[in-house]
Order: structure tokens, then C-alpha cells, then sequence
């Protein structure tokens, strides 16, 4: 059977052929589609396929980890940034190993469309001691998708798979089985000496896991995915990863004259490499990300003949595609267009009607009343609040930041101290800043702008909607200083005051601003009228 996929897609209907039992994941571009097509898969749904969306990377990875224990095959899905939120339980995992087969799909953002930095995954498949595969395109991300199942129950580790933007973003024409493999049933093979990681066990487990590293590699030198090609011109060999084996293909439609060395599954092998240095005179190395390869080739290699990243042949940062390529192979590239002089440009906006303006009009009017005031913002939609016509926050980092960064600052002696964070990125990374602000009650103020869904990937679900008042209370805050209001320009006067009360309160409060998404108010309303019909 043949399907149009996303690369997401291709590697979601892979996960379901290959006998998924659950998919554990936390939205975030460009991964999110994965757990979506899951989401309303009829497969999925026929055989109870567990695909909520977890609270965060951390918590999906060590639910997959339990859905591991007993047997069963586990997804766990995230983008880069993700990767280091779950980075605890996802390092660890490699020395508890699986009983189910696991894979960690991870999307990396070259170029930062989304994101807060170019981070590349391959190192922590490296610096974990487990295999990474990286599919080149659509197919083989459907087909290796089975294979790191297969292969993480044969070796007993979890998977890395990578992937980048285009390859998650980009649609191609999929063979997928006719019949999906059935799950896995239930057992209790899982032995705890393993998965105890006192130091005793866990000592044991790291030898047998360093140990198995010459396995790994002689399993990547003889995989199907690594493949040396031939070429007759050994002036140059050309070692290409991932996508940018696609894009080497682009720049010889009718074949390479040149020796490719095709890399799709790690440990780097080695074996492969020296036989490319061996043959070729010089040795040009594409990889999206960072020179993870060739920083590698160089420590096998001492000659000065690597071509990449590091010496300028490639540029260190962005995205590559085919004309890139050919420059570095000294091909003449095409026609490049610029854009029309006349189109004007368009900074992303936040959407009319939404709720984050009218909070942030209103901190910007209370703050006018203040000497240097600073907000601290977080990552979603609000942030946004930075640019024009707002320039309303001072710093965003990563998720949760807002609310420790403003009690770093109050401990440092700033007032006013103003953390802004939304909803679901309160719940993902925001509880415990809070907890700690409460419990020195930190002379700051923290903005929950709850717009009821996770809004900037698209509205997946929020993990805490109808639920922050009680875990504020929770975390032991006071009702007296707990305050929900509605974000409309009619209710300005109240908002005002609220936050003026609030800062003028030397102590730690909360304000939540709750109003739906536009954009999910919007499918709500089309939706209610096409069921009244």
C-alpha cells in the first residue's frame, strides 16, 4: 500500500505497524504531528494505543520506560530542546536497558524556525552509550522505525532516532505493510537487579553496557542504512548523514563520480570511514547539525584532507540544501531568487482577540508606575510580548524560567519582579520554580495567562486546564493572594488593579488571566454548529 506521508507521519505509521503499544510525548515543532496522526489513527484507536500527551518530556520518557518494564513497545517523542528536559531518565535508561523496545524520536530544528538554539541530538545518543539511527528520507524513516523496535528488544537498549525539520516537514510517497504487526503481549521478564540503579547494579550494568559499544558498532558497519557507494573519481569521497545524503543525491541525478559513504545508524563505523580515507584523496563530510561527524573522522584520521564545517567548506550554522552542497562541491548552483523588494515583511504577531494582549496592555499601564521593573517571560505564545507594539518582557529561556528567573532576581534585590508564563508551560516546568518562590515567599509576582490548550503547537491539550487554582493552593499559596480574572478590554480596570495589588504585596502571588484561544475558540464554535445540525 502506498501513502503520501509527512516524515512524522511515515514515522508514526511505522511506530503502529512495527506493534506500538503507547506513544509518550510532550508537542513541540517539528515532532508534534507524530503524536497527532497517532491520535487519530483508527488502528491506534482499534487496538487502545495509549497516546495522551504527557506533562512533559521528562514524565513521557519514563512512562514509556514502564510501558517498557512490562513488555510492551514504547515511542517517546520530543524536539531538541525536549531532549533536555528527559535527559535524566533518557541517559539513565541506557544502563537499565528495556524490556519492550523503545524508541526516542527526536527532532532537531537546524535553522531555529521554533526554537532557542541549533542543538544536535547525536551527541546524546553518544554520550548514553545507545544506537541513533537518522533516516535519510520518508521510506526509510517508515521502514527503520520497525527496525529500532526490533533492534532495541535484541540488544536491550533503547533507540535514538533524528531527525530535522525538512525531514519531519516534508511529504513523499510511502510502501507501507498491508498488516501491522501485532503488539506485544504482557510479561514480567523485566529483572530488577537492572532497573535498580543502586550503585552496586548499576556498576554491573555499565560494564555490560561498555562493553556492548564493539557490538553496536559492527551492527552499524554492516547495516542495511550504511551503505558505501561506489565512484570512479577518488579525488574526493563524500561522507553524508541523515538528509544531507538527499541532498548529495540532488547534486547527481545520474550518479556520483565520487565514493559516498551513506551513514544512517551510530556508533560512526569506523571500519567504513577508514576505507573512504583510505581510497579518497580529500574527504568532504554533509551533515545537518553540528560536525558530529566530522569531528569524529578527525580523531580516526590525522590527515588534513577533511573537508566540512570546521574548515569553512559548509557553513557552521543553519540549514544545508542541494545549492549549498554543490558549492562545497564546486558544482555552479542555479538561479537563486530574492525576495520581491516590494513585499513588506511580516513579524509574527500575537492573534487579535488574544487574551496575552490584554494582559500584557495591562502590565505595561500598571508598570509605567514602577522604577525599573523587569518581566520575566517563558516560552509560548506570549512570548511574542517581546516585540512590537508590547516590548513587555526581559528574558525567556527555556520552559518554567520565568518564575525561577524573577526569584533569582528578587533574591538579587530587583522589585518589581514579574513572571509571565502560560498555561501548559506552567505545568510542564513551572510548578516547581513556584514551590520554591512559595516556600521563601519571594517577593514576586507570577502571571499565569491560561488561554485552556497549548496554543503555540497548534492547541494540543493542556495538562493542568481547570486545575491551577487548586495547585496553587496546593503548593501553598494563600487564597488572599490568588487571584483569577477575565483578559477583556472592558475588564481593564480590575486587571489593573489586580497586578498593582499584587506587586505591591512584598510576598509571592499569583495572577491567572483565563481566557480560550482564538484559534481554539474558533474550531470549538464551527465544530458545536456542525453537531447542531
Amino acid at each position: 500500500m502506498r501513502k503520501l506521508l509527512l516524515g512524522d507521519e511515515a514515522i508514526a505509521q511505522g511506530a503502529l505497524d512495527a506493534g506500538l503499544s503507547g506513544v509518550y510525548a510532550y508537542p513541540g515543532t517539528p515532532s508534534t504531528e507524530i503524536t497527532e496522526y497517532i491520535q487519530l489513527s483508527p488502528l491506534a484507536k482499534e487496538r487502545g494505543v495509549h497516546s495522551r500527551w504527557s506533562t512533559n518530556e521528562k514524565t513521557a520518557m519514563e512512562a514509556a520506560l514502564g510501558m517498557s518494564f512490562m513488555g510492551k513497545r514504547a515511542l517517546v517523542c520530543m524536539k531538541h530542546v525536549g531532549m533536555n528536559v528527559c535527559a535524566d531518565p533518557f541517559v539513565n535508561s541506557g544502563m537499565t536497558g528495556v524490556n519492550g523496545g523503545v524508541v526516542v524520536l527526536v527532532a532537531d530544528d537546524p535553522s531555529m524556525h521554533s526554537s532557542q538554539d541549533e542543538q544536535d541530538s547525536r551527541f546524546y545518543g553518544k554520550f548514553a552509550m545507545v544506537p541513533t539511527f537518522e533516516p535519510s528520507n520518508q521510506q526509510e524513516a517508515y521502514d527503520m522505525m520497525q527496525e529500532a523496535f526490533d533492534y532495541s528488544e535484541r540488544i536491550c537498549l533503547p533507540v535514538l532516532m533524528r531527525v530535522t525539520t525538512r525531514m519531519a516537514h516534508s511529504r513523499a510517497v510511502v510502501e507501507v505493510k498491508d498488516e501491522a504487526r501485532p503488539q506485544n503481549e504482557k510479561n514480567y521478564n523485566a529483572v530488577a537487579a537492572n532497573w535498580v540503579l543502586l550503585p552496586a547494579n548499576a556498576r554491573k550494568r555499565n560494564d555490560k553496557v561498555t562493553a556492548q559499544q564493539q557490538e553496536l558498532e559492527e551492527d552499524a558497519v554492516n547495516s542495511t542504512y550504511n551503505i558505501y557507494i561506489e565512484g570512479h573519481n577518488k579525488s574526493m569521497g563524500i561522507i553524508a548523514s541523515g538528509i544531507g545524503f538527499n541532498y548529495v543525491s540532488e547534486c547527481f541525478p545520474s550518479g556520483s563520480p565520487y565514493p559516498i559513504l551513506k551513514i544512517s545508524q551510530y556508533p560512526l563505523p569506523k571500519k567504513l570511514v577508514r576505507r573512504m580515507m583510505d581510497e579518497c584523496e580529500h574527504v568532504l563530510i554533509v551533515e545537518e547539525g553540528q560536525p558530529f561527524i566530522e569531528d569524529m573522522v578527525r580523531g580516526v584520521s590525522e590527515a588534513n584532507n577533511i573537508h566540512g564545517k570546521l574548515d569553512g567548506t559548509l557553513p557552521r550554522t543553519g540549514e544545508l540544501n542541494p545549492d549549498i552542497v554543490k558549492k562545497a562541491l564546486g558544482m555552479e548552483c542555479g538561479q537563486c531568487f530574492d525576495p520581491c523588494a516590494d513585499v513588506a515583511p511580516r513579524p509574527p504577531a500575537l492573534c487579535q482577540g488574544c487574551g496575552h494582549r490584554d494582559v500584557y496592555a495591562a502590565l505595561n499601564e500598571v508598570l509605567k508606575e514602577y522604577d525599573n521593573p523587569r518581566v520575566f517571560g517563558d516560552i509560548g505564545c506570549y512570548t511574542l510580548g517581546f516585540l512590537p507594539p508590547f516590548r513587555a518582557i526581559h528574558s525567556c529561556v527555556d520552559m518554567g524560567a520565568s518564575i525561577t528567573m524573577a526569584k533569582g532576581a528578587a533574591d538579587a534585590g530587583q522589585w518589581p519582579a514579574v513572571a509571565v508564563i502560560g498555561d501548559s508551560t506552567f505545568t510542564h516546568s513551572g510548578m516547581t520554580g513556584l514551590l520554591d518562590a512559595i516556600n521563601e515567599n519571594a517577593d514576586i509576582t507570577v502571571i499565569i495567562s491560561d488561554n485552556l490548550t497549548t496554543g503555540m503547537t497548534g492547541g494540543q491539550d493542556s495538562a493542568g486546564t481547570n486545575k491551577f487554582e487548586a495547585i496553587c493552593r496546593g503548593l501553598g499559596l494563600s487564597d488572599e493572594h490568588l487571584k483569577v480574572v477575565v483578559p477583556l478590554p472592558k475588564n481593564m480596570p480590575e486587571i489593573t488593579q489586580a497586578i498593582r495589588d499584587e506587586i505591591n504585596y512584598h510576598g509571592t502571588s499569583v495572577i491567572i488571566p483565563r481566557r480560550e484561544c482564538m484559534q481554539t475558540l474558533q474550531r470549538h464554535l464551527k465544530q458545536k454548529k456542525a453537531q447542531a445540525k
